[in-house]
């Protein structure tokens, strides 16, 4: 087992190189132009990562873009290994006349972001069994108990994750949304979303999350790694 590395460790090692923390992973995009050109910085990532890319590599292939992730996947978590890789291909890349960006706030495209679909329960253990089954899903590597996420084995779909209730809410969406993305987008993005009719519920928890709503109540929380160590 590989030492992890804190919320700040990880964002502080790869920041410049345009790598974002997201939910215990590490995720930049790379602008590309046709499908063989993405294939082809797969290619690269995967070469420099050599014996390591099963165990912490995983990339989304598009004609206009690829987006690479690292997490050290038999624990579901960041070490410095990941760093290190992250580091080297950038490099690569860089000599191949590319770059890692986490692509905040441009036009052409949003930035990297991790979905998570969050389930109000009041007996979790309950209803996580359906979940998991329903949706082909299986435990986080590492997962102890009930409040563990759950994940789809692929790497496709948002994470599951159910918060604790203590007594019915009926007048109140059971089920929301949380958008993760890199720190330096929370506030171009909320300010997107209020100027697009929706409203602040609320700031308490900022910045690691703010609780915004549209103009029929559903929420969303916009999330970042800050505010969230201590």
């Amino acid at each position: 087992m590989m030492q992890t590395l804190s919320r700040q460790e990880a964002s502080d090692a790869v920041f410049a190189q345009g790598w974002r923390f997201l939910l215990g992973s590490l995720r930049t995009s790379v602008r590309v132009g046709s499908v063989a050109q993405a294939a082809e910085v797969a290619s690269n990532a995967a070469v420099v990562c050599g014996d390591d890319a099963d165990r912490h590599l995983r990339m989304d292939i598009r004609s206009e873009r690829i987006v690479l992730a690292l997490q050290t996947l038999d624990q579901a978590a960041l070490t410095a290994r990941d760093v290190e890789l992250a580091r080297r291909i950038s490099a690569a890349l860089n000599d191949a006349g590319l770059s890692t960006e986490p692509e905040i706030g441009t036009d052409a495209a949003r930035s990297v972001q991790l979905l998570e679909i969050a389930i109000d329960a009041l007996e979790i253990e309950a209803i996580r069994p359906f979940w998991k089954a329903v949706m082909g899903y299986g435990d986080e590597a590492g997962a102890d108990g009930p409040e563990d996420p759950l994940v789809d084995p692929v790497g496709q779909g948002p994470a599951i994750w159910f918060q604790q209730m203590d007594q019915p809410r009926p007048q109140r969406n059971r089920i929301h949304f949380d958008l993760c993305v890199p720190h330096d987008e929370a506030p171009r993005r909320i300010e997107a979303a209020l100027a697009a009719g929706g409203r602040l519920v609320s700031g308490d928890r900022a910045p690691a999350f703010w609780i915004l709503a549209d103009v029929e109540g559903n929420e969303v929380c916009v999330t970042t790694w800050q505010g969230r160590d201590g």
